[in-house]
């Protein structure tokens, strides 16, 4: 059975290219490790990622290289890719809804 981790978001840097998303990963056996996550601010400028989903992007890659790697990837800095900001905001549109229009506003 694997063992449970916590992982901990403590905030960002920005920096003159990137957006530094930073995060702790605690694990019992292993104690805690740091890890940086990085998306070039280019992605945020061209509304590619918006602002605010920027922790979720990133925990989200760390997650698939945690489980990967069995909670011990060798990196502890990944560059968010332009395919992950893609399958992201793929992953996160919003959904359609279906709406008729009234008969009032099918004549303007």
């Amino acid at each position: 059975m694997s063992e449970s981790i916590n992982v901990q978001y403590v905030g960002f840097e920005s920096k003159a290219l990137v957006r530094e998303y930073n995060f702790l990963v605690r694990q019992a056996s292993s104690g805690t490790r740091e890890f940086a996550l990085t998306i070039v601010n280019e992605a945020f400028s061209s509304r590619r990622v918006r602002y605010q989903d920027g922790p979720d992007v990133c925990s989200l890659k760390l997650r698939r290289e945690l489980a990967a790697f069995a909670n011990q990837p060798p990196q502890t800095h990944y560059r968010i890719s332009e395919v992950e900001l893609d399958e992201y905001r793929s992953a996160h549109a919003p959904k359609a809804t279906g709406f008729h229009l009234s008969k009032a506003a099918k004549q303007l």
